[in-house]
C-alpha cells in the first residue's frame, strides 16, 4: 500500500516537473498533456517504436491488448502522471497571468 501511494506521488511529481520545464522553455502550455499518451504507450508496451511502422496491424492490436489487461493500480498510477501534466498547465497559466515571465 505504501509503494502504491509513493508511485502515485512519484508519477505526479515527475510529470508535473517535466511538463513545467517544457512549458517554460517552449511556451506551449498544454504540450506535455498532448504528448503524455505517447509516453504512456512507450511505458506500457515492451516493443520497439519502429515496429509500429513496420507491422502496424499486429503492433496496435498488441498495444490494445496490453491496455485492456492493465490493472486498476496501473491505471491509477498512469492517471496520476496525466493529472500532473494538467496541473502543471494550470500552474503555468496562473503564473503567467500573475505577471511572472518564465524565459
Amino acid at each position: 500500500m505504501i509503494q502504491f501511494v509513493v508511485e502515485i506521488l512519484l508519477f505526479f511529481v515527475i510529470f508535473f516537473g517535466i511538463a513545467f520545464i517544457l512549458n517554460m522553455l517552449l511556451r506551449k502550455t498544454w504540450l506535455m498533456s498532448y504528448i503524455y499518451p505517447i509516453v504512456v504507450i512507450m511505458i506500457v508496451d515492451d516493443m520497439s517504436t519502429t515496429r509500429y511502422f513496420n507491422d502496424p496491424a499486429e503492433s496496435f492490436s498488441s498495444m490494445i491488448n496490453k491496455f485492456v489487461n492493465l490493472g486498476i493500480a496501473d491505471i491509477v498510477i498512469l492517471g496520476s502522471g496525466l493529472v500532473g501534466t494538467i496541473v502543471s498547465g494550470f500552474v503555468i497559466k496562473f503564473l503567467r497571468k500573475s505577471g511572472y515571465q518564465m524565459f
